[in-house]
């Protein structure tokens, strides 16, 4: 069985002797040691969360901003096309205008040039005409 004797006494003296100085040398040490640790832990936690947020909202934003940007592209592209297509017609229109400009001119010099050799015809037919007569009057 278990005896009691004064070793016991001195034994469990220095136990609790040893507790003490172990607690305020060891123990209490580490678990603040622990208590910083968990702290920076947590703090690292709360920052990743934070950084995370900021990397949500920018993301959101840079998508918003992307969009923007490809409907003002899309704005300026349908612009530039209206643009190009009544410049188009613009010279069409001036083109088809000179086309008819050139036509009506070339027309009018066919006909100036036409009553140019009516005239010269005429005029050698009537010098032809003459010459006949005056070849069967004297023949």
């Amino acid at each position: 069985m278990l005896e009691f004797n004064n070793w016991f006494f001195v034994l469990m003296v220095q136990f609790f002797v040893l507790m003490f100085i172990l607690n305020a040398i060891l123990f209490k040490p580490m678990m603040e040691l622990f208590r910083q640790r968990e702290q920076m832990i947590k703090g690292a936690l709360e920052e990743a969360q934070i950084m995370n947020e900021k990397k949500e909202q920018a993301l959101a934003q840079m998508n918003a901003d992307l969009a923007n940007a490809k409907a003002q592209a899309k704005q300026i592209i349908t612009s530039l096309r209206e643009e190009a297509l009544a410049y188009q017609r613009e010279v069409v229109s001036a083109t088809e205008k000179e086309a008819v400009q050139m036509i009506e001119k070339a027309r009018g010099e066919i006909k100036a040039e036409t009553e140019k050799v009516r005239a010269m015809l005429k005029q050698e037919v009537e010098r032809l005409s003459e010459e006949i007569v005056n070849k069967l009057v004297k023949a």
